[in-house]
This record gives structure tokens, C-alpha cells and sequence, in this order.
């Protein structure tokens, strides 16, 4: 009887190392995240989280091992039973697979919120103008701001241009979602509007999401695995009740202690 073969998973890390110099910043980490998967980071500053959001985004370099995006290498092509560094085309087309969502939400200040959103599947995908505002349109509504497709970043709150910028990752269709720390630029009452925005993704579309944050309730709340990062690697990892009432190592029970004093 023959099994059918396991799914390969959406994201993985393998053996990657990440260095400045001296200083490891990605310590021979592994990490495997699997389609549809919701996974947070969290970890004291300095401990790689934002530096693997990096590297699957392509903006740095790795100096040893291999990711792979829904199993192809991402910086790699297989050539002669080996792998070599991939050319410009493959990264381009690897890329399209992800979409980004920074603490600073680096929309084109020119462009309203609905030209935002149309730019990359026009001028990245070749998608029609017509077929691009539809989708466009559609995500502002997903997000809660058909009422502000006209308006320009400078004319929306915090919240609001966050939203857009969400929407505007989604319109290039990635099957990985990746979240640094979306909500630490934003005041305290509009950090609500993106959150929920993040919970609907997860309860409504099979995204594979990976996010970096400092906000442990939601993490919690959104999750299906949190890991905490100590050093470039993974320290412990688990289901975020697990991680969060009964952490087994010491380094993790140091920051939540620290994390709920400082609250």
C-alpha cells in the first residue's frame, strides 16, 4: 500500500547562517512552517527575529545554508545535482511569492490608496488595469476602507495606512505573508483596527503567515505556534498556551517575566 507523500511545507529554513561581520546573527537555524500555518516570533532585541523576515524577503544575503518557498530554493538553483546562487530572474520570481508588511508602512506617498495597490500587479504581474482595480478594490473593502480609496497616505491615520499597505501586499496574490512588527509604529487605539485585520486574514484565507511582534496577547490570540528567539536561534517553541503558561526553558521564562513586568 503506498502512502500518499507528505506535503512538502511552505516555508523552510535549513542550516542558514546570517553574520555581520563578527557578530552571528542567524545561528545554523532551522525552521519549518508548514502551508496555511500561522506562526509567530517573539524574543529580546538583537535575537534574529527580524533578521529571518529578512532573508525570506531576500534583502540580505545568507552566508551558509538553504531557504526554501513551497519547495524551491530561494537564493539557489540546482544545477549538475548541486546547488548554486540563483540569478536575478529566479529571485524575482521567488519573490512574488511574498509579501512584506513593515513596521513603516513605505506606501508611495504620489498615490492614492487605491493606485497603491494597483501598482505592483500592474507593473510586477503585467495584470490589466481593469482586472488590478477590481482587485484592488475588493482588498481596501477586505480591509475595512472602501470609503478611502481617493484618499492619499498623508490624508489617513496610522492605522488606516497600515491597513493599505496589508492590502497592498495582498494584491500581488503571495501564498507567505510576513509581519514585522506592523503594529509598534501605531498609537494605542488604531492598533486594534490592524490587528483585526490580521485575525481575519487568518480565519478567512489559507495564508502561511510568519510575524514578528512584541505584543504577546496577540500572538497568543492569532497563532498556531509561537517561537522564541534567543541568540540567532530558536530557544523553544510550541502552541502558544503551552510557550506562554508553562514555559520549559529558562531563557523563555526570563523574558515573559520581564515582558509582563514592563506591561
Amino acid at each position: 500500500m503506498t502512502h500518499p507523500a507528505k506535503p512538502h511545507p511552505m516555508i523552510r529554513l535549513s542550516g542558514v547562517t546570517k553574520r555581520y561581520g563578527p557578530l552571528t546573527v542567524l545561528d545554523n537555524l532551522d525552521l519549518e512552517i508548514a502551508a496555511g500555518e500561522m506562526v509567530s516570533i517573539i524574543g529580546p532585541s538583537g535575537s534574529g527575529k527580524t533578521t529571518v523576515l529578512r532573508v525570506l524577503m531576500t534583502l540580505e544575503d545568507i552566508d551558509d545554508g538553504v531557504i526554501y518557498v513551497d519547495g524551491k530554493p530561494l537564493t539557489h538553483v540546482e544545477r549538475g545535482g548541486k546547488l548554486v546562487r540563483a540569478n536575478t530572474a529566479h529571485l524575482r520570481e521567488m519573490r512574488s511569492q511574498i509579501g512584506m508588511c513593515f513596521q513603516h508602512f513605505n506606501l508611495f506617498p504620489h498615490m492614492n490608496a487605491l493606485e497603491n495597490c494597483m501598482e505592483g500587479p500592474v507593473y510586477s504581474l503585467g495584470l490589466p488595469k481593469a482586472e488590478a482595480r477590481a482587485r484592488a478594490e475588493e482588498l481596501l473593502e477586505l480591509v475595512g476602507l472602501s470609503d478611502k480609496m481617493a484618499h492619499y497616505p498623508a490624508q489617513l491615520s496610522g492605522g488606516q495606512q497600515q491597513r493599505v499597505a496589508i492590502a497592498r501586499a495582498l494584491a500581488m496574490r503571495p501564498k507567505v505573508m510576513l509581519f514585522d512588527e506592523v503594529t509598534s509604529a501605531l498609537d494605542p487605539e488604531v492598533i486594534g483596527e490592524v490587528t483585526s485585520v490580521i485575525r481575519k486574514l487568518v480565519a478567512e484565507h489559507n495564508l502561511t503567515m510568519l510575524m514578528v511582534t512584541h505584543q504577546m496577547g496577540f500572538a497568543r490570540d492569532i497563532s498556531d505556534r509561537v517561537c522564541f528567539f534567543y541568540d540567532g536561534k530558536i530557544e523553544e517553541q510550541g502552541p502558544p498556551d503551552q510557550l506562554f503558561q508553562n514555559p520549559q526553558r529558562d531563557r523563555t521564562q526570563q523574558f515573559l517575566r520581564a515582558v509582563r513586568e514592563a506591561v
